[in-house]
């Protein structure tokens, strides 16, 4: 079994912010209303406090909560413990982590759960639904460019943190808001939001610990979706003490059928395979209204089923217009259009920029 390109071993190192992005928002006299517990700290400190950020340990219990106005989606895996279900509704992982080396991840569900664990240069992904586990050996040290992961990104607060920070250029507004408690800690709030207003996404919220600085929180606000987050990942209990080392020792239950695993081999591409990558994706516009145009996904299925591409496909509203015809897909804070002649359009903008982009 070879482990896909895009699932990584989670790291819980700081977020590494680009020197420029700090430099460009720590000048500004953005000041957190603090209450009388907490000092006063500008955008631009809370940034560089969280690129410093740095712990030997933790544990805890996060929990993932999605609002986005998704069709059903094809599900990889069953029940509520399936990695595809963590982009609905609300999900309970725990976490520990020890070091580059020793990390577990565990996805509860009503049926079973699915484990993630390094320890040293031995991973596992391991599923209670199915009863079977994938084996990976791994370089000792950090994960480097062989990286293995049962989860997505995103699915925890910093994992969604490094991917909110890597939105901020010019186009963003950086500000802080009052503090606040997450998981009994206090916590600055770190508020991105979008210049350009017909970007789908109103604004991101990042609760900062105040003695950590590790991210405790990130919520994801649409524009129109109201007074709740589109999408929230945070704490609800941590623990900033080493877990023991028994927490990183996996032995699959009798029973469980084993697989060895390979993991990819990450190679500089070519000249060739680098062009001809820029070649098959275009992006439209800029910043939080970029828009991509690439190759459509072909399904290698004709079902109509929902829990199939094609059966997900069928389900979505067709649209025309002098652009061509294809599928429109919307949701809270992205939207996506399938066109006929092959074309995957996609960006958190209304379909009238996938539109645009598709003529």
């Amino acid at each position: 079994m070879t482990a896909p390109t895009h699932l990584r071993l989670l790291r819980w190192g700081a977020p590494v912010v680009a020197a420029a992005a700090v430099a460009a928002v720590a000048s500004g006299v953005f000041t957190a209303e603090a209450n009388p517990s907490l000092p006063a700290k500008s955008a631009g400190q809370l940034l560089v406090d969280l690129q410093r950020a740095s712990v030997d340990g933790l544990s805890g219990t996060v929990v993932q909560d999605s609002d986005l106005g998704l069709p059903q989606l094809p599900q990889v895996g069953s029940g509520n413990s399936s990695l595809t279900s963590l982009l609905t509704g609300s999900h309970t992982l725990r976490v520990w982590y020890a070091g580059d080396d020793k990390q577990r991840v565990a996805l509860l569900g009503s049926l079973g759960e699915t484990d993630v664990v390094r320890n040293g240069t031995n991973a596992w992904v391991w599923s209670s639904e199915s009863n079977s586990a994938t084996h990976f050996t791994v370089p000792a040290g950090k994960a480097g460019k062989h990286e293995a992961d049962g989860l997505p990104a995103g699915v925890t607060p910093q994992q969604a943190a490094d991917a909110a920070l890597k939105a901020l250029d010019p186009t963003t507004k950086v500000s802080t808001s009052s503090t606040t408690s997450v998981a009994g800690r206090s916590a600055y709030e770190l508020v991105l939001a979008p210049k350009d207003t017909r970007s789908l996404v109103g604004q991101i919220r990042l609760a900062v610990d105040s003695k950590t600085s590790l991210p405790l929180r990130v919520q994801v606000f649409g524009k129109n979706s109201g007074n709740g987050p589109a999408f929230s990942v945070g704490f609800s209990s941590v623990s900033f003490e080493v877990p023991p080392a028994a927490q990183f020792s996996f032995n699959p239950p009798p029973g469980t059928k084993v697989t060895e695993g390979t993991l990819p081999v990450h190679q500089g591409p070519s000249a060739g395979d680098a062009q001809r990558a820029r070649d098959a994706i275009r992006t439209v516009g800029s910043g939080w209204t970029t828009v991509a145009v690439l190759p459509a996904p072909t399904p290698s299925d004709t079902g109509r089923d929902s829990s199939s591409l094609g059966g997900f496909l069928a389900q979505l509203p067709r649209v025309d217009g002098s652009w061509g015809s294809g599928r429109l897909m919307t949701s809270t804070l992205v939207s996506a259009l399938v066109t006929d002649d092959g074309r995957l359009i996609v960006g958190m903008v209304p379909p009238d920029l996938l539109y645009a982009a598709a003529k």
